[in-house]
C-alpha cells in the first residue's frame, strides 16, 4: 500500500466541512452557542481533534464515551459492520446506530438550542479513512482486523488509538509498528494500565533497583472462556441478521459460517480472530512486566515449560488453562499462568512488589512510599490514557503505550500460545524476531489472509 507524504506537524483541523458538521443543527434558525465559538473557556472546533471510531461494540463504545468527555475532541463519525443488534456484553445491543445516537445526544446536551445531527454512521471503514476531515481514528474491532486497519490508517495520514491486544500474530505486529513509524503517526495502544499510577510506581521501583536484582516475574491472567455475550449455546450456523455485514466482519479471516457465538464479544475464544485470555489479558500484565524489567524494546530468548488445556469445543478453541515461562538474556524469568493472582509480582534479591488493578503491595512495605530523585529512572507519567493520546496528537510526542512497545509485549503472549499448541520449548531471537530451529513455530508467526485483505 502506498503511503502519503505524512507530516509531523499538528493536523490542520479548521476545515469548512468539519466546522459545518460541528455546529450542525436540525432546527432553524441556526443558533451557535458560545461553546462552539470557543468563548467561555471552551475549545473552538478549529482547535479540536476530529475523531472517528472504527468498531463501536463493547470496548469501542466505552472508549467513545471517554473521548466525548475531552472537549479537545470532536467525534465526527462512527463505523461498524453491524447496524444494530444484541450479543455484546451481557447480551446488550450495540452497533453503529446506537453509537451515532449516543454521540448526537451528547452534543445536543451541550447546545443552547436545537438538536445536533452531525455524527456520520458508516458501515465501511474505507469511507472513514478517505475522509480528509478525520484527524484520528480509534480501532476497536476484533483482533484479526487490527493490522490491516492500522496500516491503512497510517497510510491515510490518521493518528491512531488501537485497542489491545495489538495484533493477531507476531508478523502483523511488526508490520503495524513499521507502518506507524514510516508514516510518522501518533499511536496509542489501549493498554491503559500504563496510565495507572500504581503500575507505574511498581515499574519505577523495579527499574531503579529498589527490590534488588529481579529474578522472577509472576504474571497472573484470568482462566477460562467466559460466555460474555450469552451466545455460547448458539455455535451452529444461522442466517446472518439483517443489517450485519458478516463478510466484512470476517475480512482477512478464513471464510466460515455465521454463528452468534462466533462474533461480537466472544470472538476472543477463537484462534482465527484472537488468542483467548492469553492475548486478551496479555496486552496488559505482560506489558507491565516488560516495562518494569526494562525489556519493552526487546523480548525473551526462550519460551519453556509451556502447558495448555484445550477442552473440546465445536467453535471456541483457545486455552482455558495455561502456563509458560519466558526467559530473558539477563536470566530473569517471566512466568505466565492462570494459577497466580491476577496481577504482576516482581521478585528480586532484596524484596518484591505486587501490583494489580486497584492495589499495590510490597516487601519491605516502605517501598510503597518510596520517592525518586533526579538521577532515577522515571517513566512517562500519564493519569488518563485517552487524554494522553490527545495530548500527543497535539504535541506530536510519543504516547505512553506506543506501537513498538505494544508489539514487543504481545509477542510474549503469541509465543506462549505457539509453544502451548506445539507442546514444545522455543528458542527466540528478539533482534531478528525469529524462532530458531523450529520451522513449524516460525510458520505460526504469521497466518494467511483472505483476499483482498492481504498485507505485504
Amino acid at each position: 500500500m502506498n503511503s502519503p507524504n505524512p507530516t509531523s506537524q499538528s493536523p490542520g483541523i479548521a476545515r469548512r466541512k468539519f466546522l459545518r458538521r460541528a455546529v450542525g443543527f436540525a432546527a432553524a434558525p441556526l443558533i451557535v452557542p458560545s461553546s462552539v465559538l470557543g468563548r467561555g473557556g471552551h475549545v473552538a472546533p478549529s482547535n479540536r481533534v476530529a475523531m472517528a471510531f472504527i468498531g463501536v461494540g463493547n470496548q469501542g463504545t466505552g472508549d467513545l464515551q471517554q473521548f466525548l468527555k475531552d472537549e479537545r475532541v470532536q467525534v465526527v463519525a462512527v463505523c461498524d459492520v453491524n447496524r444494530e443488534g444484541p450479543g455484546y456484553w451481557n447480551g446488550t445491543v450495540r452497533g453503529r446506530e446506537p453509537a451515532r445516537k449516543l454521540v448526537d445526544k451528547f452534543y445536543t446536551q451541550q447546545r443552547a438550542k436545537g438538536e445536533f445531527r452531525g455524527c456520520a454512521a458508516r458501515e465501511d471503514f474505507r469511507e472513514v479513512l478517505a475522509d480528509k476531515g478525520v484527524d484520528a481514528v480509534e480501532i476497536a474491532t476484533p483482533d484479526h482486523w487490527h493490522a490491516f486497519l492500522t496500516v491503512a490508517a497510517a497510510a491515510a495520514g490518521k493518528d491512531i488509538y488501537c485497542q489491545k491486544p495489538l495484533s493477531l500474530t507476531v508478523s502483523e505486529g511488526r508490520l503495524m509498528s513499521d507502518a506507524v513509524k514510516r508514516a510518522q503517526r501518533v499511536f496509542q495502544t489501549g493498554s491503559q494500565q500504563r496510565s495507572d499510577r500504581n503500575f507505574r510506581h511498581a515499574c519505577e521501583l523495579v527499574r531503579n533497583g529498589r527490590i534488588g536484582k529481579v529474578n522472577t516475574v509472576k504474571v497472573g491472567l484470568p482462566p477460562g472462556r467466559p460466555d460474555f455475550g450469552k451466545t455460547g449455546d448458539r455455535k451452529k450456523a444461522e442466517p446472518v441478521p439483517e443489517g450485519f455485514n458478516y463478510n466484512l466482519w470476517l475480512g482477512p479471516a478464513p471464510e466460515a459460517p455465521y454463528a452468534p457465538a462466533r462474533c461480537h464479544v466472544n470472538f476472543r475464544w477463537i484462534y482465527d480472530y484472537s488468542g483467548g485470555q492469553v492475548t486478551d489479558w496479555g496486552g496488559h500484565h505482560p506489558d507491565i512486566a516488560q516495562w518494569g524489567m526494562g525489556m519493552e524494546h526487546t523480548g525473551p530468548v526462550e519460551i519453556r515449560n509451556a502447558k495448555g488445556v484445550f477442552p473440546p469445543d465445536e467453535l471456541w478453541n483457545t486455552a482455558t488453562e495455561f502456563h509458560f515461562e519466558a526467559v530473558y538474556a539477563n536470566g530473569a524469568v517471566m512466568v505466565v499462568s492462570d494459577k497466580f493472582p491476577n496481577g504482576v509480582r516482581f521478585e528480586g534479591t532484596e524484596g518484591w512488589v505486587f501490583v494489580r488493578r486497584g492495589g499495590i503491595e510490597a516487601e519491605p512495605k516502605v517501598l510503597l512510599t518510596e520517592t525518586f530523585g533526579e538521577k532515577d529512572v522515571r517513566l512517562e507519567a500519564s493519569e488518563n490514557h485517552f487524554r494522553n493520546f490527545i495530548d500527543c496528537v497535539r504535541s506530536r510526542k510519543e504516547c505512553v503505550a506506543p506501537c513498538e512497545q505494544a508489539h514487543r509485549s504481545i509477542t510474549v503472549a503469541h509465543l506462549g500460545n505457539i509453544a502451548m499448541l506445539l507442546r514444545q520449548d522455543l528458542r527466540w531471537d528478539p533482534a531478528r524476531e525469529q524462532v530458531l530451529g523450529n520451522p513449524a513455530a516460525q510458520w505460526m508467526l504469521n497466518r494467511p489472509s483472505r483476499a483482498p485483505w492481504r498485507l505485504a
